[in-house]
């Protein structure tokens, strides 16, 4: 299998503090400086959320601004992509910093339990969040926490709601949603494949310990991969993860393993569909 692997580089994301790992960066130059490291390893999208002084997030645009520009600036081609999860806010604040036109950003198209919560994803959101991708050229990464979630991004592309073929990432292993499940994973690329065509190309990501076998069954069976500090702060049970670059460089290692080049970034926007730029 020689398809080159898109690595997704996770940065900051809403829960992991300085205290669970002084390696998460919390500030915008800490974020800039971190993923700058995790480019120069392979990573060639950023999935970026924004967090205030006290560690508490943020969906801030001023602060999505700042880190963009530092992107653009340190990372150049990488693809920028923002969150629009339900932890940083509420409502259409979740979606404020979309005007900023970054390359993509995440959309998550259903509700489900979490930890201690439901995630919230109603219908009217969801519509809005899309409907403002579309507006600014934002391409959404469907998170699909359910199999229900990838018949929902077939039904919005058809409504015309989402351009171009879903990117679908499959999350698994929060508590309470869907855990790491073989035989689920591998039904969730079957309805890929049957909705979006057999090239689709598609992602996932697992949290915590969950984290490198999502990275191994995705590398091995020709999709995309997610790692990074937002799922998981440690390398295993007993050492914390150093910084954001070796999460990537872990996974660079596995595409190694199954003879997969890492994406560059020229290749990384050619298999998304994304706009060339120049650098």
């Amino acid at each position: 299998m020689n398809t080159p692997c898109i690595i997704c580089v996770a940065i900051t994301g809403s829960l992991p503090t300085k205290a669970s790992n002084p390696a998460v960066p919390v500030t915008v130059s800490e974020q800039i400086e971190s993923t700058h490291a995790a480019f120069e390893a392979g990573a060639t999208i950023c999935h970026a959320h924004v967090r205030n002084a006290d560690e508490t997030p943020s969906s801030d645009p001023e602060k999505f601004a700042r880190l963009k520009e530092g992107l653009e600036k340190h990372c150049p081609g990488m693809i920028i992509q923002f969150s629009t999860g339900g932890r940083s806010g509420a409502g259409e604040t979740r979606g404020g910093m979309l005007s900023l036109s970054p390359d993509m950003a995440s959309l998550s198209v259903g509700s489900n339990n979490f930890p201690t919560r439901v995630y919230e994803n109603p219908p009217d959101l969801v519509d809005w969040l899309a409907a403002q991708m579309l507006e600014h050229g934002v391409k959404p990464e469907i998170e699909a926490f359910d199999l229900s979630h990838i018949l929902k991004a077939k039904d919005m592309a058809d409504k015309g709601q989402l351009a171009g073929t879903p990117y679908v990432q499959f999350v698994m292993g929060v508590k309470n949603a869907m855990p790491v499940d073989r035989d689920v994973f591998d039904y969730y690329i079957h309805t890929v494949r049957r909705l979006f065509g057999a090239d689709a190309p598609w992602c996932a990501a697992g949290i915590g310990a969950q984290q490198f076998t999502l990275n191994d069954w995705a590398i091995s069976l020709g999709g995309h991969a997610r790692t990074g500090l937002e799922d998981n702060v440690r390398l295993d049970r007993d050492t914390l993860a150093p910084s954001n670059a070796a999460l990537v460089t872990r996974a660079a290692q596995l595409c190694e393993k199954y003879e997969r080049p890492v994406a560059d970034w020229r290749q990384a926007r050619a298999i998304l569909g994304l706009k060339e730029i120049a650098t």
